[in-house]
């Protein structure tokens, strides 16, 4: 996906706005399995996927729990380390090989003070990143594992193709084995 398409879908910004963000991107690629956040550390870019599926996930004791999946023009942002320049409690692995989007952190907030069309372009980022934070915890409070993968199936079938089963499972909160007898159920 452009990097235009992935702004727009943010905000609209006037065109001069979006040329001056534009010039602080840079374009990067990695391998799938790639772990391109830490938890621990200061997360100093901004991401936009213009390729590819990644995912956030916490370490537990005996296990990774996913908690996130990110594919095509979805940004990828540690928000701690965004809003308060503190370690970052999340990992984020590729799933696939990925090109991404990167934006300096510390650029991008330097934008903010210059123009306030990209300020307010950051505010709806913001934004649409802590509604998308609490439709998930509601979803995860109120819905069984069953109406979740509905939900997936709905919004985002393409990862349903795309992403191993015992991380849908992860994030769905239930074992490879509930996950297989909730999909033979709704066939």
């Amino acid at each position: 996906m452009d990097i235009e398409d992935i702004l727009d879908r943010i905000d609209i910004l006037p065109k001069e706005s979006k040329a001056r963000i534009m010039k602080a991107v840079t374009e990067i690629s990695h391998p799938k399995n790639y772990i391109l956040m830490e938890s621990g550390k200061v997360i100093p870019f901004v991401y936009f996927i213009k390729k590819g599926i990644v995912r956030a996930y916490a370490a537990a004791e005996d296990r990774d729990i996913t908690f996130w999946f990110g594919k095509e023009g979805e940004p990828v942002v540690s928000m701690k380390s965004y809003v308060q320049d503190r370690p970052g409690y999340e990992h984020i692995e590729l799933l696939e090989d990925c090109s991404l989007y990167r934006i300096e952190t510390d650029r991008l907030k330097q934008l903010y003070q210059e123009d306030i069309h990209i300020a307010n372009w950051g505010r709806r980022f913001a934004e649409k990143e802590l509604v998308k934070t609490e439709e998930m915890i509601i979803s995860r409070q109120f819905k069984t594992a069953a109406e979740c993968y509905r939900d997936l199936m709905r919004d985002k079938p393409d990862l349903l193709q795309r992403v191993q089963l015992g991380h849908i499972a992860s994030y769905l909160g239930i074992s490879q084995v509930t996950l297989s007898r909730i999909r033979a159920e709704m066939k």
